[in-house]
């Protein structure tokens, strides 16, 4: 499938089945922390990438086959910022004739600015904004948007949506060691979610390798005073389920999902022994950095597979 992918262990939502509108690493940031590398489409232009019939047709199909018992939530997340996608609506809508299951979008925020994205977006139950910065300087050093974005214009968007919204609204903060952890920038930040007053604040830390080096997790300390001051939840301490695929290559399985969500080595052992075999699990490993587009690498003591988008030879 091009679009729909998982189920997605998520500790957030539990069973998440994915829907990506949007083609791989289209954004308009380039988070230094983004565990699928460094943007290499920016933009800040909305466009229909992909028919809507095409993504609802993919949804349907798996629904179909492995029924709504198969997943808690449908989520729409993109390899890169999922509200570039128009007409997000029409996505809602048919969903909604297929599953009663909730309907979350995660977002950086970005355009919740633009009234026809808070529009479009109106409709789903859960709204899962990202708020990493307190101030221009900060958000250019940390998110890295697109030229003409400002952080003004962002966090005001958010605030606009949060007072529209008649769902639930769930702000993911992630914390970067020397960037945002500090108690001044926790003050900042914490003055910045009052003006939102989202249901649930998360804490996050970039536990998978970043789009670039030096970006480090937090002292533990520090982290638990956020989450204290913030009066939020830290995302490694919830528990995690179990991944599925649609696929019935195992090949192709892992690298649906490593595609929107890098996976380390135990989790491609525990997710191949467990859906297909350790002939599978030999093959993988033995062919997954030479032929495909995946690369190994190492973070905090752990190994990791990653996709990532190759450049043609000319």
């Amino acid at each position: 499938m091009k679009h729909v992918y998982g189920v997605v262990p998520s500790r957030r939502l539990g069973r998440s089945l994915g829907i990506c509108p949007i083609p791989f690493k289209t954004c308009n940031y380039s988070c230094i922390y983004c565990q699928l590398g460094k943007t290499t489409r920016m933009t800040n232009s909305r466009y229909t990438f992909y028919s809507p019939e095409e993504i609802l047709n993919e949804a349907e199909n798996f629904i179909k086959k492995y029924g709504e018992k198969s997943f808690d939530v449908v989520t729409i997340v993109g390899e890169g910022e999922p509200t570039l996608y128009t007409p997000l609506d029409k996505i809602v809508e048919g969903i909604r004739k297929l599953t009663h299951k909730p309907l979350v979008l995660i977002t950086n925020g970005s355009l919740l600015y633009n009234t026809s994205v808070r529009k479009e977006v109106s409709g789903f139950d859960i709204v899962m904004p990202t708020l990493d910065a307190w101030d221009e300087a900060s958000f250019r050093k940390i998110n890295r948007p697109f030229g003409k974005l400002s952080y003004k214009e962002v966090l005001k968007g958010i605030v606009d949506f949060s007072r529209e919204f008649n769902g639930e609204i769930w702000l993911e903060v992630m914390l970067v060691k020397d960037y945002n952890d500090s108690i001044e920038a926790l003050n900042f930040l914490k003055e910045r979610i009052e003006t939102i007053s989202p249901e649930r604040v998360y804490i996050n830390v970039p536990v998978r390798p970043p789009a670039e080096k030096g970006v480090e997790i937090p002292e533990k300390s520090r982290i638990d005073y956020a989450r204290r001051l913030l009066g939020a939840t830290s995302i490694e301490n919830l528990p995690v389920s179990n991944f599925l695929s649609s696929e019935s290559d195992a090949i192709k399985a892992v690298i649906e999902i490593i595609k929107r969500h890098p996976m380390s080595k135990d989790d491609i052992k525990e997710f191949l022994l467990s859906e297909f075999n350790e002939q599978a699990l030999e093959k993988f490993f033995s062919l997954a950095s030479e032929k495909y587009n995946i690369e190994k690498c190492s973070y905090h003591g752990k190994v990791f597979y990653r996709y990532i988008q190759r450049r043609e030879k000319r």
